[in-house]
């Protein structure tokens, strides 16, 4: 055995890279998530059939061709976990992965065929210097890699900065996030299908609000995919 390659095995022993989602050791070949999370987090069939939980949320306020979101989120999950890590800790690679597990299950289903371009959820400049990246943006990078579709991020901007979101309801989502987004350049978006992604749905404020800019220049169609759902 090569003295490189009993150095590596070594420094497994002892720093062994963990499953972001449960925190065990990882196989060899396993990067991010281990195969056994993989296969048990808590995936839903929403990209299965139009009149799923999270086109509902959009039913009313806003016309949304196809909405989905892959996992059901829960606070003490493995989902949970991987998000952490994604949002607070760094880990690009994290939103990246979940990109391309969501881009497979959208690859899979017609519902999705006739998108031309992958948009994200903008974070305010501030707190977009503040984290030093856009998580949403990572997804959408992930999923473009699957999907082959272009991923172009600076479609809407967040002009006023907002509360986080996590403790207010329903109507106090919808009043801190109503009217802070804005299309800057409408003629690039013109009769396009834009795929517009988010980390987690919740009430579906956020991702209502960049939809009723968004398809106010002509011809445009939105549909909305995230990795998880968190019901409420």
């Amino acid at each position: 055995m090569k003295p490189l390659s009993i150095f590596n095995d070594l420094w497994d022993i002892v720093y062994p890279n963990l499953c972001l989602a449960c925190d065990e050791p990882l196989a060899k070949h396993e990067k991010i998530i281990c195969l056994k999370c993989q296969v048990e987090l808590p995936k839903t069939d929403y990209a299965e059939y139009a009149e799923n939980p999270v086109a509902k949320k959009f039913w009313g306020k806003v016309p949304v061709s196809h909405a989905m979101a892959l996992y059901h989120f829960h606070k003490s999950g493995r989902i949970r976990n991987l998000l952490h890590e994604l949002k607070y800790k760094g880990r690009k690679d994290v939103g990246i992965r979940l990109g391309n597990l969501l881009g497979f299950q959208l690859f899979k289903n017609t519902l999705f065929n006739s998108v031309d371009c992958i948009t994200s959820v903008p974070l305010h400049k501030d707190k977009a210097v503040k984290r030093g990246y856009n998580q949403s943006d990572l997804i959408g990078e992930g999923l473009s890699d699957i999907l082959s579709k272009p991923f172009e991020p600076m479609l809407l901007e967040r002009i006023k900065f907002t509360e986080t979101q996590t403790k207010k309801n329903r109507i106090e989502r919808w009043d801190n996030v109503k009217e802070i987004f804005h299309v800057p350049d409408a003629a690039i978006i013109q009769d396009k299908h834009i795929l517009l992604v988010d980390d987690v749905i919740t009430t579906g404020s956020t991702l209502e609000a960049c939809a009723a800019q968004l398809i106010k220049t002509p011809g445009v169609r939105v549909s909305i995919a995230a990795v998880a759902h968190a019901e409420i």
